[in-house]
This record gives structure tokens, sequence and C-alpha cells, in this order.
């Protein structure tokens, strides 16, 4: 006797009970794994885009805010801050790094912003096209800027006030596309890189008006100049131990603010965490009413199929395969459910990526294995073995004479 077969085709003997079964083990499994891909890549994305950044100075408001705004770029910035104490800070003995970052316009929603080529060279940025910008008013593209607008090095294009789409045009200060970055699964994809002087020079174009000669717009760069701000400024330590006293020094010292990264996003995945642990207890319930629904459809069969394991004993077989074809059954079901709701919780992820990838925000793929998903097979298979066991007893302890006296 075959009891793979066998178990399979006792399994489809009643499709209506096996979809249904099938149906609530799938979505059980789908949920439980949908957590742990989605929370898995989100978790990659932000310690991607946190690599290397050890604080963060802007405008006093919020902290989270300014991590959102300044690392991820999916938030409104707080304000802005002074050129002057943005350059003291980048001399002191404890910042090895500082990368200054001006926003306040857009290209078609995609944040254009003015910094130096250190933001990219910060997360190894390659060069697809072109070249990185060497004076003002040229910009450099990120990948999924340039797929989405099909732009290419030469090209002009003008950008919009605002951080959103919908701005007013600075028609009369278009930028020049110099090159094209590699998909670097990082924010980069989702900008427009130009020097910081590209993004002062159009907002003193707009403040200078149509009447002004080239005299008065001389004057009026030279007082703008004296009160030169930007965003923020994405620090690097030179050690480890300026991560207890510089963010302390910034905020009693200067206008600013400090905002570390870690810090704020533990606090952010915690208020997340919530929301997973609800997703977790659903996804819970439903393996249970799974569970108990495939129990009695086993123990149901138990009962309908007395004649058919009293022929198979009659035929040879022993309780314990007579066993193991309930037992079979189960696992089948289970095989089947952790196929569907691994491939429904990918899916639902990759669907979550592009939606998010729509409005410029973090990237994430479906179609990555995360580790934690090699419970998803063990929790099927311990949900399959528990449905089956008592099912799988009765039918071991069968009396073959009674069945027979029965019938």
């Amino acid at each position: 006797m075959n009891v793979f077969s066998l178990s399979w085709r006792y399994l489809w003997s009643r499709p209506l009970a096996t979809g249904l079964n099938l149906l609530l083990l799938a979505l059980g499994l789908a949920s439980m794994a949908f957590v742990l891909i989605a929370r898995d890549q989100v978790d990659r994305a932000f310690e991607r885009d946190l690599a290397g950044i050890d604080v963060v100075g802007g405008a006093k408001g919020s902290p989270m805010q300014l991590i959102l705004a300044g690392v991820f770029h999916l938030d409104v910035p707080p304000g802005n801050i002074p050129l002057a104490e943005v350059q003291r800070l980048a001399q002191h003995p404890q910042v090895a790094q500082l990368i200054p970052l001006s926003l306040g316009d857009n290209l078609l929603g995609f944040r254009i912003v003015g910094t130096t080529p250190e933001y990219a060279s910060h997360y190894e940025a390659q060069l697809a096209q072109g070249a990185l910008w060497s004076r003002p008013m040229q910009a450099v593209l990120g990948a999924q800027v340039a797929s989405r607008t099909g732009l290419l090095p030469g090209q002009a294009f003008e950008g919009a006030h605002g951080l959103g789409a919908g701005g007013t045009a600075h028609g009369e200060t278009p930028y020049t596309v110099s090159g094209v970055l590699a998909p670097c699964g990082c924010v980069l994809d989702r900008l427009v890189l130009t020097a910081t002087e590209s993004v002062w020079q159009v907002h003193d174009d707009m403040h200078a008006g149509e009447d002004m000669d080239e005299a008065e717009r001389l004057e009026l760069a030279d007082a703008l100049a004296e009160e030169r701000e930007v965003t923020m400024a994405l620090i690097t330590y030179n050690t480890p131990l300026a991560a207890v006293s510089f963010p302390r020094f910034i905020n009693s010292t200067t206008s600013m603010q400090a905002a570390a990264p870690a810090l704020e996003i533990t606090r952010l995945l915690s208020m997340v965490g919530v929301g997973t642990q609800v997703l977790r207890a659903m996804a819970a319930v439903l393996l249970v009413v799974a569970g108990l629904s495939v129990f009695i459809a086993l123990w149901s069969a138990v009962r309908e199929r007395r004649g058919d394991l009293a022929m198979l004993r009659m035929l040879g077989a022993p309780p314990a395969r007579v066993a193991a074809l309930l037992l079979c059954e189960a696992l089948w079901l289970a095989a089947l459910a952790c196929a569907l709701g691994l491939l429904a919780a990918h899916a639902l992820t990759a669907l979550m990526g592009e939606m998010l990838m729509a409005r410029h925000s973090l990237a994430i793929t479906g179609w990555q294995w995360v580790p934690g998903e090699a419970w998803v097979p063990l929790l099927a298979l311990g949900v399959a073995v528990a449905a089956a066991l008592l099912p799988a007893i009765t039918a071991y302890r069968v009396d073959v004479s009674q069945l027979l006296h029965a019938r």
C-alpha cells in the first residue's frame, strides 16, 4: 500500500472541507510569515540608510521628525539652521565627517537635495551614467528618479517648490542632469542630488524678482550670503566615546538640536511593534482555528471510513500504517498550506514594497528569503501533527472484528 498516494486521494475525496482547512491554515501561516518578512525588510532598510550616521544636527523640534526627514526623507524637516554653526561643527575634534543637506524643492515628488559629493560616497554609490556635478545647477539622479522621469545626462529639468509634487516650478533656474546613479537599494535611489549652492541660487532668483537688474541681484546675493542656511547635517564621530558628550555639546552651545538615529529608530520600531504583535495574535488565532478544523475533519474521517479501515486491515496493513494514513493527510495539508502561505506572504510584501516605492518611501522587496521564515514550515508541521495525533491513535487502536461485526 502506497500511503502517500492513498492519503492524497483520501484528502481530496472531501474537496470542500479540504479547501476550507487549507485556506484557514494558509492564512494563518501567511500572516505569521508576512510579519517576519516585513519586519526584517524594514529593519534592513533602516540599517542600510542609517549606516555610518551617528547623529543628525538640525533645527529644534521633534528628534524623530529630524531623523525621518534627514536620513530617510519621509517627513518634513522642522526648519533650517545657520551655515556658520554647521561649519563650526565640522571643525570639532570629535567629528570625522559632516555632510550638509539642504531641502526645499522636488522633481515630480522626488526630493532635490543640496549637498556635497561625500553624501554619495557615504553610501558607496556608483554612477551608471555620466558624472557627479562639477558646478551649481548640475544634478545627479537616483536610479528610481531616472527610471520614473526618463531623464538622461545632458537633459534639463525644472525643480518645483516644496517637498511634495505640485509646487510652483522654478522655470528661471533649470537644472542639467550630469549623471545617473546605479541602484543601491538605499535612500539615494529616490533623491536628486546637487550642490548646496544650487539650492541657494534657485531661491535667490526666486526672491530677486523679475524687475531687478544685475547689480541689484548681486547686492541681494551678498546680503543673503551672510545669512546662508542649510536644513540639517549628518555627522559621523571619529570615536564612539563622542556619543556621550557631543549631542549635549550641540544642544547646549548651539541653536540646533542633536538627534541620535539609533535611539529614535528604536523608539519608532517599539511603537510599530504593537501592530506586529496584533498581527501575530490574529495569525495565532487563525492557526488554532485551522488546527481545530483539521482535527475535526480527521476525526470525522476515522468514523466515516470504518469500512475502509477494516478492509485495509484485512488486506494485511499493520495498525501503524493505517495510523500513518491519517497523519499523511495532515502532512499533505500542512505542506500545501505552507507553500501557499509563504507565496502569499512574499507577494503581499512585494505589493507593499511597490506601494511604498510609489510614494517615494522605503525600498522593500518581497522576493527575498528571511531567516525567520524557517519557523513557518515547522509551525505548519506542529499544527498538522497536533491535529492528527488523536485521530491517528484512534485509527491505530481500531478493532477489525468489531468493525466487521458492525457492518
